[in-house]
């Protein structure tokens, strides 16, 4: 399978691959996603396995949407409506480079849309539920971790905003715009975005902060 957001086809539950190891470990009805820039789709109901994240339309069974494990580089919960009106989970995803030759079906064309998706929300009509749905993904993407790893790297971190004073200062350009203020972030695989993901946690306190982090640095620094 490649990278990145695919559209799948099912008659209800979705078939998993028991054979290589594929195993359930969550069913969550009452799921919105939003794909990108795309409208959100909702009702449905969202299946995550060891291998990947599937989302059901309820209204149209035979239509869902699927990305694997190893796709998500980073999955945060975003509580900020700032950032987006409803508290989600928010993911980025990792996307192959379209190839050139398409036929004029419809089928590819939705494909090739889906196949520059970098972003997915999912929004559990109970937001109490966020915080269990963020555990699953991180039990998910050790599960997966990147096969190029370095030998020996350690990779999957949690941050929480507690953690900031262990990081250096951060500028404050930032990163990356979207900015969902009040979450924790995990990311798998990817250094850069392991930092961008603490900076989107602690963007609120870094000015707060930063006299404590003066004291951990150089003494001498004004």
């Amino acid at each position: 399978m490649g990278l990145g957001v695919r559209e799948i086809s099912c008659s209800g539950e979705p078939v998993l691959d028991s054979e290589n190891g594929e195993e359930l470990m969550r069913l969550q009805p009452g799921v919105d996603v939003v794909l990108g820039d795309l409208p959100c789709e909702s009702p449905g109901t969202l299946y995550i396995t060891t291998k990947q994240v599937i989302w059901v339309s309820d209204v149209d069974k035979t239509k869902g949407y699927a990305v694997d494990f190893l796709s998500i580089s980073l999955h945060a919960i975003s509580r900020d409506p700032d950032a987006y009106p409803l508290p989600c989970l928010y993911t980025q995803i990792d996307t192959e480079e379209a190839d050139e030759d398409h036929s004029d079906s419809e089928s590819n064309h939705i494909q090739q849309d889906l196949s520059n998706i970098t972003e997915m929300r999912l929004i559990p009509s109970d937001p109490t539920q966020l915080d269990a749905l963020f555990a699953i993904f991180c039990q998910c993407a050790e599960l997966n971790p990147e096969p190029n790893d370095e030998e020996g790297e350690e990779h999957d971190w949690v941050f929480s905003a507690d953690q900031m004073e262990d990081e250096e200062a951060i500028d404050d350009e930032g990163y990356m715009s979207h900015n969902p203020a009040n979450s924790i972030g995990h990311s798998n695989g990817n250094h850069d975005l392991a930092r961008t993901i603490l900076e989107l946690q602690i963007n609120d306190r870094r000015f707060e902060d930063a006299e404590e982090m003066e004291d951990d640095g150089d003494d001498t620094h004004h």
